[in-house]
């Protein structure tokens, strides 16, 4: 059976090219950076040739790229660094951020630090007055995702990065940074940290065809952080630990090749992406479009397909071989409602049955018919057998309005979702 993975929020499959670029300082140039011989000096100039890859594509300088072990560890890195170095102060992020940002935040609060964590639109999308008035002369940081993982919307970075400047320079100080997540943008979207306003930004392999276990961070040249791995002195004493040279070759790689791509990727994507969109809906009752119709990247689609549990459906799909997931991947495991979903003011069954499609360079129409003639069904059968069994409406979910046919019209905290 061919497999059909849509999936790729999640984690790319290894570019060819990118794996040959590897292959080299895998097998025969193995040597540790750190060393003064001929294997060391090799090691070392191939890792510092991708740092200077990597700067000039997000328009930074070398010394500005620190070397971790993806995505996670970067953002722990930018929000615990800044914190632990600045000792005290109000820090601000948003309610559905990745948990890599959420969760360090939700430990500072913890502690002796003050975190705002601000409501998102009902469209997934932040509003930069919100994060304006909620500055304060206190603030060292503020940590907004550059995309969703979950839902794809894209966030007026730019415009948030132009406010937090301003209030830099009326205020006369250094505070606040301003760190993004960029995991999911990188092979999308513009990267440049000057056009960005970014002090600080997070970007791995995984999401752009490159090998797991590596990722960068962007430090602008002034920001203080605090190492939160100490042992080693390595990538200037901001992440201890033998730099893996054929992660880091291979993802320089990759980046080098997905923003090449971007453009015509993003081209090939976005029909499809509407496409499979709007079919859904028609075939499939009670579906609901999750976040912005239009601002969201090119490959996502998310949808709360309601009265069935998400994980049924993924069950079900895959084996008619087809992959997907029903929110983020480092949750998967994890029974709870997507917190990205409740944080657009929807209900728990919503959260609960909300679905992610994640398209990547493989992706065809005709893999995305296939899906769509195994979808109805599926969510037919799911339905009948639910141990839930819903009849959203008055009743079931104490709302004043129900479901119409195929056109759902839910109230939700005053709040309408068509």
């Amino acid at each position: 059976m061919k497999r059909i993975y849509l999936d790729h929020a999640a984690t790319t499959p290894l570019d060819p090219r990118v794996k040959k670029a590897m292959e080299l300082f895998e097998n025969e140039n193995f040597g540790n950076a750190g060393g003064l011989y001929r294997e060391g000096r090799t090691a070392k100039d191939a890792m510092e040739g991708a740092r200077t890859t990597i700067s000039k594509i997000i328009g930074a300088r070398p010394e500005e790229i620190i070397f971790t072990s993806g995505g996670t560890e970067s953002d722990n890195l930018a929000i615990f660094g800044v914190a632990r170095a600045a000792g005290h102060g109000h820090v601000i992020t948003t309610k559905f951020e990745h948990h890599a940002v959420l969760e360090p935040c939700q430990q500072l609060a913890k502690e002796n630090f003050e975190v705002t964590f601000l409501d998102v639109g009902e469209d997934g999308i932040i509003n930069p007055e919100d994060v304006k008035k909620a500055l304060r002369p206190e603030t060292i940081l503020v940590s907004i995702m550059y995309a969703n993982n979950e839902i794809g919307t894209i966030q007026p970075i730019a415009e948030i990065g132009k406010i937090i400047r301003e209030f830099k320079k009326e205020n006369k100080s250094g505070y606040p940074y301003f760190h993004t997540d960029a995991c999911q943008v990188a092979g999308y979207l513009d990267l440049n940290v000057n056009n960005l306003g970014a002090d600080l930004m997070t970007i791995n392999g995984p999401k752009i065809y490159g090998p797991k276990g590596i990722g960068f961070l962007y430090k602008r040249a002034g920001v203080k952080i605090k190492p939160q791995i100490i042992g080693g002195g390595q990538e200037a004493r901001m992440r201890s630990g033998t730099e893996p040279i054929g992660l880091i070759v291979g993802l320089a790689k990759a980046l080098e090749i997905t923003q090449a791509e971007k453009k015509s990727e993003s081209n090939r994507l976005m029909p499809l992406r509407d496409y499979f969109i709007s079919e859904i809906q028609k075939r499939v009752p009670k579906v609901v479009l999750n976040g912005h119709p239009t601002k969201r990247l090119p490959n996502n689609i998310n949808v709360s397909i309601l009265d069935i549990e998400g994980e049924a459906l993924v069950l079900y799909l895959d084996a008619k071989g087809i992959s997907f997931s029903t929110g983020s991947a480092c949750t998967s495991e994890s029974l709870e409602p997507s917190h990205v979903i409740l944080a657009l003011g929807k209900p728990y069954e919503f959260a609960h049955a909300s679905m992610r499609f994640t398209m990547g360079r493989g992706t065809t129409k005709e893999e995305l018919d296939y899906v769509l003639g195994e979808l109805p069904n599926a969510v037919k059968w799911l339905r009948k057998v639910s141990p839930l069994n819903l009849e959203l409406g008055a009743k079931s979910m104490s709302h004043p309005e129900a479901f119409a046919g195929e056109n759902l019209r839910v109230k939700v905290k005053s709040k309408s979702y068509k």
